[in-house]
């Protein structure tokens, strides 16, 4: 079975809104894994508008999953997250200012840096994975680089899904399958929700992790955290 990531910065965003503690991040993602999922990711950026330095430590201490950090490999980020160790490391190439990740890498011009910090986190025993579109020339471009996983940025499909509740799924499934026949793990995230997740999961047998954030928290407003969580496993069966 895919593995259920949630990405927990929506109730960062809302804690923040206010200040003081509520909603309790550490607490929500004690209870989320209770719950089910199987894992919990954070995307920190450097100016904290969601999640801050100190809950990526405090996090560590909870997540007795699989604990995910996303984000772009700077420096500063690098010394982070090898000081905290979490199982996997997610690389994203969005600059400090975006409002969500907008794009996956460029593996053919980015390979010394991507090399670079891959080689890193190995080294720290990490696991690594690259967020990517679905460009085959792209994922091929990772053969040299070595990740451990891709996750594979999926708004592409969320977007062609709203109009014929099927979507491009046939091209995710494609890269999909390169990249397993590479020797990669193949997660997914971003605009994957309730309708959509289901078909996405069925066209990719291998898929082994789905990160889902802002859906799942606007979900869990109407339904409630832990039966939405079980809605999103249910998809995943």
């Amino acid at each position: 079975m895919c593995r259920l990531s949630v990405n927990i910065n929506k109730l960062a965003t809302i804690r923040n809104a206010r200040g003081g503690n509520n909603p309790d991040l550490l607490r929500w993602a004690v209870d989320i894994q209770s719950f089910g999922a199987q894992g919990i990711t954070i995307h920190p950026r450097p100016d904290e508008r969601h999640i801050r330095r100190s809950d990526v430590k405090a996090l560590r201490e909870v997540v007795h999953t699989e604990y995910n950090i996303e984000g772009y490999p700077s420096e500063d980020f690098m010394e982070m997250v090898i000081a905290v160790r979490p199982e996997q490391v997610t690389l994203v190439p969005d600059p400090p200012e975006v409002l969500t990740s907008n794009a996956g890498w460029n593996a053919i011009e980015q390979k010394t840096l991507l090399q670079d910090r891959i080689q890193r986190l190995r080294k720290a025993g990490i696991r690594s994975s690259v967020f990517m579109e679905i460009d085959l020339q792209q994922i091929h471009a990772l053969e040299e680089i070595k990740p451990d996983c891709i996750e594979l940025y999926t708004e592409s499909y969320a977007q062609t899904f709203l109009k014929d509740g099927r979507g491009n799924v046939m091209e995710y499934t494609a890269a999909a399958a390169l990249a397993k026949k590479m020797g990669m793990g193949v997660n997914a995230g971003h605009d994957l929700d309730l309708e959509n997740l289901e078909i996405f999961n069925e066209a990719i047998p291998f898929l082994d992790e789905v990160s889902i954030g802002h859906a799942l928290i606007c979900d869990a407003l109407e339904y409630g955290m832990e039966n939405t969580v079980q809605m999103y496993l249910k998809r995943l069966r």
